[in-house]
């Protein structure tokens, strides 16, 4: 049996710069961190020649190309185990298909991809765990997602991730004192609104419309490495405004991107005491994150009350195999 456990992610700035018709043009970037949020995959050999995958729903089928679950059907194909296995997973926030903005689905490619490498006997990179799931995602299921997700949950950390035309990746962990990263951890809080939406929807709207919208891209790749340079110089404090000046640019590249609930949620953030923030992910719901000083934190909390608080930290590292049996 073998056990993978893979993060999921916050991204604080530069989202819609890692799809390719955009870094085509020149190059991305992100600040992105894994968070103390799991999938877990958990692999097995089956007694048959069956194939058993279990997850919200549980699929017994004779051949891969039955499976309908798309991302593990196409992660057992690119890997080559054709019958004969068992394969269950979970997370430690619900996955439905709608999405909840932690980069989930790119999660759980990253960490079925581990496993099942690892079930065969071979340990591959980060790296190659990362470009692997990007083939299954963009190129393969053809969805119209960016790669820093798959990075993030490769690498784990805390780290400034460069798209380049070539389509390398340089995957650059940001380098602060330990007591400013944990004033920062300290200082951000994360909601769930409890809105579900299809992100395949918004994302596709912002990538047809990535002509339109490149001059707020281009903005919100500014910000991502302004505000790489002030955490280097261990000024943390200016996130909040980094937040929410790119919400607001996040805002114009699709319509679904925000709606009057959120917006009114945000609003009551701000006016008890959060300086910025941002729906994580695609937007349109899913998990709203803003920056807070603490001392104005219980105000904040208080305002929002009606959503659900989900305390995270930063977690170090990336996908990685926690049980192998014998």
């Amino acid at each position: 049996m073998i056990i993978s456990r893979t993060p999921m992610r916050i991204s604080f700035a530069g989202g819609g710069s890692d799809i390719s018709v955009y870094y085509s043009q020149g190059y991305g970037s992100v600040i992105s961190t894994a968070i103390n949020k799991y999938i877990y995959i958990t692999v097995n050999k089956k007694f048959d020649n069956l194939i058993r995958v279990s997850y919200s729903k549980t699929e017994m089928v004779e051949s891969v190309d039955k499976l309908e679950h798309n991302i593990i059907r196409e992660a057992l194909k690119l890997v080559g185990i054709e019958k004969g296995i068992d394969i269950v997973y979970m997370g430690d926030i619900p996955l439905g298909s709608a999405g909840v903005g932690l980069g989930s689905s790119s999660s759980l490619a990253v960490g079925v991809l581990n496993a099942l490498y690892a079930y065969k006997g071979q340990h591959v990179s980060a790296e190659k765990l990362a470009q692997k799931a990007c083939q299954i995602e963009i190129d393969i299921l053809g969805h119209p997602i960016g790669k820093q997700d798959q990075y993030i949950a490769a690498y784990g950390g805390f780290n400034f991730i460069r798209f380049n035309r070539d389509e390398s990746v340089f995957v650059d962990p940001i380098i602060c004192k330990k007591e400013i990263k944990d004033k920062l951890n300290k200082n951000l809080l994360l909601f769930y609104t409890g809105i579900e939406r299809i992100s395949s929807s918004i994302l596709t709207e912002q990538k047809n419309n990535i002509d339109d919208n490149k001059r707020y891209i281009d903005s919100m790749v500014k910000i991502s490495e302004e505000m790489r340079q002030n955490i280097v110089n261990n000024d943390f404090k200016t996130v909040g405004n980094y937040l929410h000046n790119g919400w607001l640019n996040k805002k114009k590249v699709a319509t679904k991107v925000s709606n009057e609930r959120i917006d009114h949620l945000y609003e009551k953030a701000i006016k008890a005491g959060a300086t910025g923030g941002k729906i994580s992910g695609a937007g349109g719901g899913g998990f709203l994150l803003l920056y807070c000083e603490e001392r104005f934190q219980k105000n904040v909390k208080e305002a929002l009350s009606d959503i659900k608080e989900t305390p995270f930290n930063f977690e170090p590292q990336g996908s990685k195999i926690i049980y192998v049996s014998d």
